[in-house]
């Protein structure tokens, strides 16, 4: 048998941290088992789905790097299909009509509380063998066993058992002829192939209808793996304070997606202590059994903690990528003229702790600068600053080869000869360079504004410095 997986998230918001790890998992065992990974839309609640959601949905999952092997399907588009299904079932007498009107379902339930009983369904339209009009309205409800119990194992919680009594002849057809989500979500399964059922275990009360549903459709259930929650550092239910935003929010903040992904297998699955994973371990190591039955903490610290590792060990290349969308995002039209972005990685990299904060700084390496950070020229431009940065630009201009390193050593023999010492002389040049006093080594910093463009700076900064 091959394993299929599927993440099927309602478009009603955006993919948030949760729902990414349920992705993932999903994913990981697909790919662990060499089975394949579904992408379902369940967007069935017209009223809240939106297209802007599916869109973040469908960019968080490939930012993510989950990719999927069928899909997307979307459940609005499979209506003919569920409508079919329930005219089986109630051919079958698996299902049945309800004609109770709401006022009718809203007294038996108070009464039932009054009693002190469970709210369900007293199945009155099953024995009520009257004649309705054929334009009145009616719901379709799915004929739960009235006894024995729904038991399964599931991967995390163990064995469970729920009573049939405790259960409702619950509708899987409304009266505008739409589907519920119990019914559709036990039809796709079924006709997909779903063989592992991965999600949040907020699900747990749905699984005994949906295995009933699976037995009266005369389909094999899949096996059921429900996730614990995520609580943030407090021990309370995770929101937004903790950091439960969308995927694609992280972005935004300057993460990179490999450190999300190593961050989210973690939260609920190890092995042993091991903390950072690549993607191809994640995959040969990944299992169900080894996922925990606890919640687990939300720590931003954390993930700053593998984005900065990512940052600094992925290749240049890699992280620049990521980067150039962080320079558009803040207005850099055009990288012409500028560094390779993968340069200003390698001379960033220790001095950042995200991508958003990396190209905050790079952009004066694409841009001119406007101006000079008060606090730094009030440092370091002294007395004698101005004649340093043109004894600096004397030798730069001399220079054949516009690198790092052999820009560091020319500047750093003068610094000897002028006995001022590199701060006097490369804080001065900082500041020409990118308008503050803060940047990589001078050298590193001369190569990433290029020969051209430094040598510019310098003469206007000198001009600038010596107005003062």
């Amino acid at each position: 048998m091959q394993v299929k997986t599927r993440f099927a998230p309602s478009p009603t918001g955006y993919l948030h941290v949760g729902g990414a790890r349920t992705a993932l998992f999903s994913w990981l065992y697909a790919r662990h088992t060499g089975g394949r990974f579904v992408l379902r839309i369940e967007d069935t609640d017209r009223e809240r789905s939106t297209q802007s959601a599916i869109d973040a949905i469908l960019e968080s999952m490939q930012w993510l790097g989950l990719n999927w092997e069928e899909g997307p399907f979307y459940q609005t588009k499979r209506f003919d299909r569920y409508r079919e299904v329930v005219e089986r079932l109630l051919a079958q007498g698996k299902a049945y009509k309800c004609y109770c009107s709401k006022e009718r379902l809203e007294e038996m339930r108070n009464e039932q509380m009054q009693k002190g009983e469970k709210p369900r369904y007293d199945r009155h339209c099953l024995h009520d063998h009257s004649e309705h009009a054929p334009d009145e309205p009616y719901v379709v409800r799915f004929l739960n066993p009235d006894s024995g119990k729904v038991e399964f194992d599931d991967v995390v919680k163990g064995h469970l058992e729920f009573d049939n009594r405790e259960l409702d002849d619950f509708i899987i057809l409304r009266s505008d002829g739409t589907p519920t989500y119990n019914f559709c979500v036990v039809v796709d399964d079924v006709d997909m192939g779903i063989t592992h059922v991965i999600r949040g275990d907020d699900h747990v009360n749905n699984t005994p209808r949906q295995i009933n549903l699976y037995k009266a459709l005369g389909a094999p259930v899949p096996v059921f793996c429900h996730l614990a929650m995520i609580l943030g550092d407090d021990g309370t239910k995770l929101s937004k304070r903790h950091g439960a935003v969308s995927v694609m929010q992280y972005r935004e903040d300057g993460y990179l997606p490999q450190a999300l992904v190593n961050y989210l297998v973690r939260l609920g699955w190890s092995h042993g202590d091991q903390e950072i994973f690549s993607q191809e371990e994640m995959i040969e190591l990944f299992s169900l059994e080894a996922i925990t039955k606890s919640a687990s903490g939300f720590n931003t610290k954390k993930l700053d903690w593998l984005n900065a590792h990512y940052m600094k060990t992925m290749p240049a290349e890699e992280v620049a990528a990521e980067l150039v969308w962080h320079l558009q995002r803040q207005g850099v039209n055009s990288l012409e003229g500028g560094p390779a972005p993968a340069l200003v990685v390698k001379c960033y990299a220790e001095r950042c702790h995200t991508l958003k904060e990396m190209a905050q700084k790079a952009r004066c390496y694409y841009e001119e600068i406007t101006g000079y950070d008060e606090a730094g020229v009030k440092k370091w431009i002294k007395e004698g600053s101005v004649q340093l940065l043109k004894e600096a630009l004397a030798l730069l201009k001399e220079q054949s080869v516009w690198e790092g390193q052999a820009l560091d050593e020319a500047l750093q023999a003068l610094a000897q000869r002028l006995e001022c010492g590199m701060g006097k002389l490369g804080q001065p040049l900082r500041l020409a360079l990118t308008g503050t006093a803060t940047s990589p080594g001078i050298g590193d910093t001369l190569q990433l504004c290029g020969r051209e463009r430094s040598l510019m700076r310098i003469e206007r900064a000198i001009a600038a410095f010596s107005a003062r």
